[in-house]
């Protein structure tokens, strides 16, 4: 088994070369047996996507899980927050889910956790790959039920949304994805919703563009059929159906740093806990904007199961990071369902005569690259920011070092930091000018230009 496929917070890889049955079966009799042995649990969750490998995997999964005496409750074809819905509404809490997210349409892999924080992180990764290549495994005979969360589900975010009177016209792109199963019929659930679909068959070869909201250029087809039917926003999904991104009224994509902004002002006067949690790759004007309101603001690491840990056992009322995923806990269970925040923000939108774009007026204004990954390997990606820490200690820079590099300046920031998805670096500058963003973008990246050559 390849090892890289134990990323920080999950497990993914390309089918069938580096996650394929036999992996999954593996992953299976692994995981069955960590939580029998380490957790005394005997009894998991498992669902999957639409991937076009996913139904195989799923079932090499479940085969492997109750090869080591451990149960198996199986939600079946589900969006990733499904599952997680599943997971609590039948109190196994625990589980693995079949999915590889926004990855390229040949990757796969395993979402899976050990607690009721979230998926597993970190050195819970690491544990779990060591115990799975050692490959002392249990042997049992472990019985399958089915539940099928999908209903609950749909009629708990119905509960849970509280849209006023006025008519939102709203463009959904499923992105082929997970969703496109889902969608209209939980939006269809409020009337005053005016919905037009798009990208809404369910087909893992992304055949209209690839399912991941963040990117700019996977939000033509949104930007375009909002302009076109003059509609008041629109809202794409990745593709197992946790991330959300959104296009104005205008057809200009909204940066989720912006939308987390218009969410805090919609709850502050609400939660009496008034911190809010936001990863390394967001704005200063988030940062700006956090206090401007009475808040705290709490800079942290990327990744959705780490910023899900720390918003569920910090007890925040709302958290999230630049790439879309986003949790409520003012009155959600701090899942991150991409269906479920782009409801909220129609919830904001029908208790206001405001347009869209409006919602983020009077933000402080800050010049901006976007996340852009530079292609390195996995080998020598962490050395990388290794040397990029070394230098900014060398020129005695400001600097959070919880996710890679951040080093801050009065007038901006740079962000150098290792991607834990795949073989690349994650970098993007802020600044308070257009020229001295291009200086901080011009020093750092003829810094990596230069310890990536001598790298090689």
């Amino acid at each position: 088994m390849d090892k890289n496929i134990f990323r920080e917070y999950d497990i993914r890889g390309t089918y069938p070369t580096q996650i394929n049955e036999d992996t999954a079966y593996t992953v299976g009799r692994s995981y069955g047996s960590y939580i029998q042995e380490k957790l005394k649990r005997n009894i998991c969750g498992v669902g999957r996507d639409n991937r076009l490998s996913s139904p195989q995997l799923a079932s090499e999964l479940i085969k492997g899980i109750t090869d080591s005496g451990c149960d198996v409750i199986d939600f079946g074809l589900v969006t990733t927050p499904m599952y997680y819905f599943g997971c609590l509404k039948t109190n196994v809490i625990i589980g693995v889910m079949v999915t590889a997210s926004h990855n390229p349409k040949d990757d796969n892999g395993f979402k899976f956790s050990f607690d009721h924080y979230g998926n597993a992180r970190g050195e819970q990764v690491y544990d779990f790959r060591d115990y799975t290549l050692r490959g002392k495994f249990l042997r049992g005979h472990g019985k399958v039920t089915t539940f099928d969360p999908r209903e609950y589900y749909k009629t708990f975010i119905k509960d849970n949304i509280m849209m006023g009177k006025r008519k939102i016209k709203v463009v959904l792109d499923c992105g082929n994805g997970t969703t496109s199963l889902f969608a209209k019929d939980i939006y269809s659930q409020f009337p005053n919703l005016d919905i037009t679909m798009i990208c809404d068959i369910s087909d893992a070869n992304f055949p209209n563009h690839h399912p991941d909201p963040a990117v700019k250029e996977n939000n033509q087809m949104l930007k375009d059929k909002v302009l076109e039917i003059g509609a008041d926003i629109g809202i794409g999904f990745d593709g197992d159906g946790d991330r959300v991104g959104f296009v104005t009224e205008n057809g200009n994509m909204m940066m989720i740093d912006e939308a987390m902004i218009a969410y805090i002002r919609s709850i502050n006067d609400k939660v009496t806990n008034k911190t809010y949690l936001y990863d390394v790759k967001c704005s200063k004007a988030l940062k700006d904007e956090i206090i401007k309101l009475g808040g705290t603001p709490i800079c942290y690491r990327t990744g959705n199961s780490w910023t899900r840990f720390a918003v569920n056992k910090n007890g925040y009322p709302f958290g999230g990071e630049y790439s879309g995923h986003l949790y409520f806990k003012d009155r959600w269970p701090c899942i991150d369902s991409g269906l479920y925040n782009g409801l909220r923000m129609l919830e904001i939108l029908s208790n206001t005569d405001k347009s869209f774009s409006s919602l983020t007026d009077n933000i402080n204004k800050y010049y901006s690259t976007p996340e852009t990954k530079v292609k390195v390997t996995d080998d020598n990606k962490f050395n990388i920011v290794k040397k990029v820490l070394e230098y900014v200690k060398e020129k005695k820079y400001n600097y959070l070092d919880i996710d890679g590099v951040r080093v801050e300046f009065e007038d901006g920031w740079a962000l150098v930091r290792a991607s834990n998805t795949g073989p690349n670096l994650t970098i993007r500058y802020e600044a308070s000018t257009e020229e001295r963003l291009e200086e901080i973008k011009k020093e750092f990246n003829t810094l990596l230009d230069k310890i990536i050559k001598e790298s090689n």
